[in-house]
């Protein structure tokens, strides 16, 4: 019975071994995330557009390390929708990010173009993006000691707009996704004062998750976010979360070296759902830092030919 089961089920148990690897091997400092990451994959990969097919709407508020004056703080709309040839989706992403003194305003639009593999409607989806990022700082609202700062004389009002392009790609059944991708190819730099440069470096993202039916009432869903930055610690979040009555998800997170949380989930209709997350440090900044708070608003409307997956695991 257990070889049985084994051999139905080899891809959640391949997945729940790599999870595993992922979170106990890897050696690296974690990044912030969206706590949401699962049930938002527009956000970083351009292949989910289309996938839940119905269209989607779907938006996050982030409120980070809230004990910290100018921490960041994000607000995230998303929507995506198949066309009516079910293989290529489109979708578009707008964000609104700020840190310090610093605003970015992101605008993309995504295109996604997918192949049905079998008769269990398993889909391999190859997805691109492009936008702009609009970047503007204001040193007016820094508490200035030196005045004669190169920086601040320099470098007062500060704005630009940089476009780029991405790509993804994403795998997924009824009960399972396996995605990569990265968001932005181009290394363009923001040239902020007088020997000031920044560049926008590539991030690359692995993600993926199952959904195993444990009985009648209960589902289980581990998943996982791994980045890669150029010169930054590698970023891992895992998640481990429970559906009762495809009604409510109760789920816990850990990312490495970083932060501890735990997110709830609920199902008002099939079709619309809300979320709210709550991550707390673990490093050295925990005594200053504080919490962070992340909500999310979810609706999918009807199509006329059908309506839409029940329940939604991602």
């Amino acid at each position: 019975m257990k070889n049985s089961y084994l051999k139905k089920n080899w891809f959640a148990v391949a997945f729940c071994m790599c999870c595993c690897f992922f979170v106990f091997d890897t050696k690296a400092q974690q990044q912030t995330l969206q706590s949401f990451y699962f049930f938002n994959p527009l956000v970083f990969n351009p292949a989910y557009a289309g996938s839940q097919g119905a269209l989607t709407v779907t938006g996050n508020i982030r409120d980070q390390w809230t004990s910290f004056k100018g921490a960041p703080k994000t607000e995230c709309l998303s929507i995506h929708s198949p066309l009516k040839n079910e293989n290529i989706g489109l979708g578009a992403v707008l964000i609104n990010d700020e840190l310090g003194a610093t605003k970015t305003t992101s605008a993309y639009g995504d295109f996604a173009y997918s192949i049905r593999l079998n008769k269990k409607n398993h889909r391999l989806v190859f997805g691109l993006q492009g936008g702009i990022d609009c970047y503007r700082t204001n040193f007016s609202n820094l508490t200035i000691i030196d005045n004669t700062d190169n920086v601040y004389l320099n470098g007062f009002n500060y704005s630009k707009t940089l476009f780029n392009v991405g790509a993804g790609i994403y795998y997924y059944g009824e009960r399972f996704y396996l995605g990569a991708s990265c968001p932005g190819f181009l290394n363009n730099k923001l040239n902020i004062s007088a020997g000031q440069t920044a560049v926008q470096e590539n991030h690359y993202y692995v993600f993926g998750g199952v959904v195993l039916k444990l009985n009648s009432v209960v589902n289980m869903r581990p998943s996982f976010m791994i980045k890669y930055v150029q010169n930054a610690p590698l970023s891992v979040d895992a998640n481990l979360s429970f559906l009762f009555y495809d009604k409510i998800w109760l789920g816990a997170m850990y990312r490495y070296n970083s932060f501890v949380g735990a997110n709830i989930m609920f199902n008002v209709r099939p079709n619309f759902r809300i979320g709210y997350a709550y991550d707390y440090s673990i490093s050295i900044a925990s005594s200053i830092a504080g919490g962070s708070h992340e909500i999310m608003l979810s609706y999918s409307f009807k199509t006329m030919s059908k309506g839409f997956k029940t329940p939604r695991y991602f």
